[in-house]
């Protein structure tokens, strides 16, 4: 049997990269501190527990790079994926899970595989000896913080991420606030019906933007310094680039009609969507915040329809930490200075649920083929798991290792494609529909890519 392959961290990179790593016959440790050390961020002692959002964002594999990258990690045979399939919920054309019983489903998977053993523990430094795979997320401890720093010589960099409010269903104003998902968007009634919409006319909006502006935020924890990442903003630092920030952000009001009042178009709109399958609980898409808890419940209470609301959490904000990969790590997401560690999830630089794991899946992958003496072959570039590699390896950034910033995955990280310029009856196509071509054009490159080279894997198996 192959020597045993050791996990830090049993977040969404860590779960995958042990369900990959442990297919493949390769022995796995997953190191957990929780529920031993808790953080202020997660509830449970659950693996892939999530803190944040329940989306797993655009399910929609020809014209959004995240749905294609779904649909990677479950041609891949993804733990992740398949369980964020079995506890769906309405969300539109996003991938929104009941996020407790996903846990236990991921939780109770890992722990009855037979390769797989959780030791629940905190990992304060970077082991010795051994192979490991370092997947501690956003919240690495600051022991093991300090560790990685004297291993790579290299100040890690910052940004924070935000919690966004989740609030009780019951509490809501239904006959001021109605469903609907954007543009209608669904092939089922729940899904266009997925979204609960509050909408604000501009005298409520510029109110909001005053009061947000005026309120008190939560002071950082001592050497918590950083900038934000730009696809995470709080809403008081939207607010501060500008009064309209927010309105062509998370309150557009765009593809929308108010139920209530047809012929009134809202200035702006907060959208709340489903965080669990009783539908007892929604979360404010896109309202992470650092504002005290006392001024959010008073501003929030300001929007029409949450007048009464009742809040199951309000917003908060976590130093996130990553290494600078594209100088510390080769492309199979080894530390070059000591190559028997590698590291997977957002410490690598990348942003979100998906991508974290599917980065974890790639490192568990390419951990147990080196294990097992076989050949290390990244996915083509073409791919949207190969995208991400290309970006925190140093493929895709531009200006080297200094200019490099976490990133989610999106069309950009692929190699581009021309667009056809007629459509299959020889009418000229107009920009739109250039992009909603060529965006189809690249998923179906990736998709057969990606066949081709899981085909490849499966050749180099021996017989």
């Amino acid at each position: 049997m192959a020597e045993v392959l050791h996990i830090v961290g049993g977040g969404m990179a860590g779960s995958e990269a042990a369900w990959q790593a442990a297919a493949m016959g390769v022995p796995v440790v997953i190191h957990e501190m929780r529920p031993r050390v808790g953080t202020f961020a997660h509830r449970t002692g659950m693996l892939a527990e999530m803190v944040c959002s329940n989306s797993f964002r655009s399910d929609d594999h020809e014209r959004n790079a995240v749905g294609l990258l779904h649909w990677e990690m479950e041609a891949a045979g993804g733990l992740i994926m398949r369980s964020a399939r079995a506890h769906r919920l309405p969300a539109g054309g996003a991938l929104a899970v009941d996020r407790d019983p996903f846990a236990a489903e991921v939780t109770a998977a890992l722990r009855a595989h037979p390769l797989i053993s959780v030791s629940e523990e905190e990992v304060a430094e970077l082991p010795s000896s051994g192979h490991w795979i370092v997947a501690t997320g956003p919240l690495t401890s600051g022991a093991l913080a300090e560790s990685i720093r004297a291993a790579t010589g290299a100040e890690s960099l910052a940004f924070f991420d935000a919690i966004a409010p989740i609030v009780y269903a019951e509490s809501i104003d239904m006959g001021v606030a109605w469903r609907q998902s954007r543009y209608d968007k669904g092939e089922t009634e729940a899904e266009r019906t997925a979204y609960i919409n509050c909408p604000l006319d501009r005298a409520q909006y510029e109110a909001f933007i005053d009061a947000v502006l005026a309120a008190d935020t939560a002071a950082f924890h001592e050497g918590e310094t950083a900038g934000y990442f730009d696809g995470c903003l709080p809403i008081e630092v939207m607010a501060e680039r500008g009064r309209e920030t927010l309105r062509h952000g998370p309150m557009k009001p765009v593809g929308l009609t108010n139920a209530h009042r047809p012929g009134d178009k809202p200035h702006a709109v907060v959208q709340l969507r489903q965080d669990n399958a009783l539908g007892t609980l929604w979360n404010m898409v896109g309202f992470q915040t650092k504002l005290k808890h006392g001024a959010q419940t008073e501003i929030f209470r300001t929007i029409p329809g949450l007048e009464k609301a009742v809040f199951a959490r309000l917003g908060g904000l976590h130093r996130n930490t990553f290494i600078n990969s594209p100088r510390l790590l080769d492309r199979s997401l080894r530390l070059k200075a000591q190559p028997r560690l590698r590291f997977a999830g957002q410490v690598t630089g990348v942003e979100g649920y998906v991508e974290s794991a599917a980065v974890g899946l790639l490192a568990g992958r390419f951990a147990a083929a080196e294990r097992l003496g076989r050949p290390i072959d990244p996915p083509p570039a073409t791919t949207a798991l190969g995208g991400l590699i290309g970006h925190i390896t140093g493929g895709h950034v531009e200006g080297g290792a200094r200019s490099f910033q976490p990133m989610n995955i999106n069309y950009g990280l692929l190699p581009p494609m021309a667009p056809p310029k007629r459509d299959a009856e020889g009418r000229r196509l107009g920009a739109k529909e250039k992009t909603r071509a060529k965006k189809r054009m690249m998923g179906e490159r990736a998709l057969a890519d990606l066949a081709a080279w899981r085909e490849g894997a499966r050749a180099a198996e021996p017989a």
